[in-house]
């Protein structure tokens, strides 16, 4: 119970950090008035256009991309899988590369929607790259989960080198344009974008935990799960697309963000047990948590310059995977 409470007190502590902390100073208990009132001051200006919505957006793509995480290790039942696998980032990253070489600053409804070419064509290239990995996969037989990681580590690898070949051709503010996307980041948030991210979110957080009972039913095989009447098939079908949903928002609209869909459901799991009950929403809790406190570090710790988001998890995470390598085998066994 101890723990539980822990993860959920971690998220109100992590977001007022969030927005209290930066290269201006704040005075939280007067700013937040200026949302009453007319006259608003510099400080209540960042707090209310910059800091407010870049907050809600790392919740939001922090838990999408956590929740992802531990259905994604649930279906492959591997403590180690990643969304990834299935190709939505790599996919992602070369839809955004490839507007930004072919369109390069172009925006488009940007007053209206605030969201770029380069966002769209992320999101659509993380589409593309789960259809084909899907289709790959897909059999008369039904679909094959290992097959699904075999093809997804293909696609990764076609859609990494579409990326590069980008990268080859790309003159310089292209090529720096394409490296910072790839390196993940928040700084473009808007309200427009939280809402974009908001829609996906409600879709994303509201059903997966609608399979927790079939998640916790395929640890024990697809077989038993079948004798205890999952419907196996629509259950991978629906987990993956939900899956490639809230990754693919999640890259479109804050680039590639490594390690928190590993790392928040393994340390959860560790925590609270492998029941999918508990462990999808504080996973989303944890993931939101994660991505907020590494957002602040990001902000702060070379003020006034911005370190990319991405950085810091992928700092975060990898002494953490490096060890989850070292253990697997006990990690597993726990899972």
């Amino acid at each position: 119970m101890l723990t539980r409470t822990v993860i959920l007190l971690s998220l109100p502590l992590t977001f007022i950090a969030a927005i209290a902390f930066g290269s201006v100073s704040l005075d939280l208990s007067q700013d937040w008035g200026s949302f009453f009132s007319d006259d608003v001051s510099r400080s209540e200006l960042v707090l209310q256009q910059i800091r407010l919505p870049r907050a809600v957006l790392a919740a939001l793509v922090g838990a999408m991309l956590a929740m992802c995480g531990a259905a994604t290790q649930g279906l492959f039942r591997n403590p180690l899988a990643d969304p990834s696998l299935i190709g939505v980032t790599a996919g992602a990253s070369a839809g955004a590369a490839m507007m930004i070489f072919f369109v390069g600053q172009a925006q488009w409804l940007q007053g209206a929607t605030g969201i770029t070419l380069v966002s769209i064509g992320a999101f659509v290239g993380g589409a593309i790259t789960v259809a084909v990995v899907y289709r790959l996969a897909t059999s008369i037989n039904g679909t094959s989960v290992s097959t699904m990681l075999l093809a997804g580590i293909a696609i990764t690898a076609i859609a990494g080198g579409l990326t590069n070949l980008v990268e080859f051709f790309a003159n310089s503010e292209m090529l720096r344009r394409i490296s910072l996307w790839r390196m993940g980041g928040l700084e473009g948030a808007n309200f427009e974008r939280v809402m974009f991210a908001a829609g996906a979110a409600v879709i994303v957080l509201t059903s997966l935990p609608r399979f927790s009972t079939a998640l916790n039913a395929l640890l024990l095989g697809e077989s038993e799960a079948r004798h205890l009447g999952i419907s196996v098939q629509s259950t991978k079908i629906t987990i993956i697309m939900i899956v490639a949903l809230g990754v693919g928002a999640s890259v479109a609209l804050a680039g590639t963000i490594a390690f928190v869909g590993l790392i928040v459901p393994h340390i959860v799991r560790i925590l609270v047990g492998p029941d999918h009950r508990l462990l999808l929403p504080l996973s989303a809790i944890g993931g939101a948590s994660l991505l907020l406190m590494a957002d602040t570090v990001a902000r702060t710790i070379v003020a006034p310059v911005e370190l990319p988001v991405g950085l810091v998890t992928a700092f975060l995470g990898a002494p953490f995977f490096i060890s989850l390598l070292r253990n697997r085998h006990r990690f597993i066994g726990a899972g």
